[in-house]
């Protein structure tokens, strides 16, 4: 019965590692998001653009750049830091979601490439959700 315990315990720590690699991109090229989700609640279809500021500190060893960051689609803009962020510096990536057109639920990713200067790599997803209403006519 003990054996069969430690089994199950070693398989549970195993299966949470990634997942917490996964919540703490600064395992690898030393960054901590103060948040990877944004919901924005519920707005109307005419309001036009939501914009969220996801920011990020460097919390390793020297400079990170952002290498690339892309939108699930092309309602969802990201502007993001161009220059590298040094040791203890913040990195922000701007999203602007476009309402027009846009009807119900959404939840949409937005990809984020790092890399550090000792030439580790880290993928972060962001993600940005929330429902649009139908304008009124």
């Amino acid at each position: 019965m003990k054996k069969l315990l430690r089994i199950f315990a070693l398989i549970a720590l195993l299966t949470a590692m990634p997942a917490y690699a996964a919540k703490n991109p600064g395992s690898k090229v030393g960054v901590e998001f103060a948040a990877t989700s944004f919901d924005f609640g519920t707005v109307s279809e005419d309001k036009g653009y939501v914009v969220h500021e996801y920011t990020f500190d460097n919390t390793g060893d020297g400079a990170v750049a952002i290498v690339s960051v892309v939108a699930s689609c092309g309602c969802t803009r990201p502007e993001y830091t161009r220059k590298p962020v040094a040791q203890g510096k913040t990195g922000k990536i701007k999203v602007t979601f476009n309402t027009r057109g846009q009807k119900g639920e959404v939840n949409k990713d937005i990809k984020v490439r790092l890399r550090s200067a000792d030439g580790k790599s880290e993928r972060v997803t962001l993600h940005l959700n929330g429902v649009v209403v139908p304008k009124t006519e």
